[in-house]
């Protein structure tokens, strides 16, 4: 009996400490990748420069199975950011690039598929017509190599 309580209260214990220790490292990492970020993009570095060094920060903070996803570490930095506005007023000019225009960003894809499969259907018809060419021009020469000519035959 006092076995079965001394393991109810050490799940407890654990059940209690672990979110703790698991939000913690998360918080930091995203105020961390948004001071990297803002701190890059102040100092005049490009937005895919600053948005690499910050995301591949926040992913190797936040560990576990599960990687944070780039649409999840923007939303991070933006939080942050928010957050603290005294510390990063500086900063918010560049948010919009982290959040970029996802209609356009699909329209963008769409366009490039719709290419794609137009080279496919231009590659395969002409794939067509060269097959097609090539079994008028064997009708041909069978003709011909079937056929004698003579010179002189009118």
């Amino acid at each position: 009996m006092q076995r079965l309580k001394n393991k109810k209260l050490i799940l407890l214990a654990f059940g209690i400490c672990t979110p703790l220790t698991l939000t913690t490292p998360k918080v930091n990492a995203s105020s961390f990748g948004a001071e990297i970020f803002c701190t890059m993009r102040d100092g005049g570095n490009d937005h895919e420069s600053s948005w690499d060094a910050a995301y591949e920060y926040i992913k190797k903070q936040k560990g576990g199975f599960f990687k944070v996803s780039p649409k999840n570490a923007a939303a991070q930095i933006t939080e942050t950011v928010i957050r603290e506005k005294e510390k990063f007023n500086y900063c918010v000019e560049y948010l919009d690039k982290l959040h970029p225009n996802r209609k356009l960003i699909r329209d963008l894809e769409k366009e490039e598929e719709r290419k794609e499969k137009e080279a496919e259907e231009r590659e395969k018809k002409r794939k067509e017509l060269e097959q097609e060419l090539e079994e008028t021009n064997n009708e041909i020469s069978e003709e011909f190599n079937n056929e004698t000519f003579d010179r002189y035959s009118y």
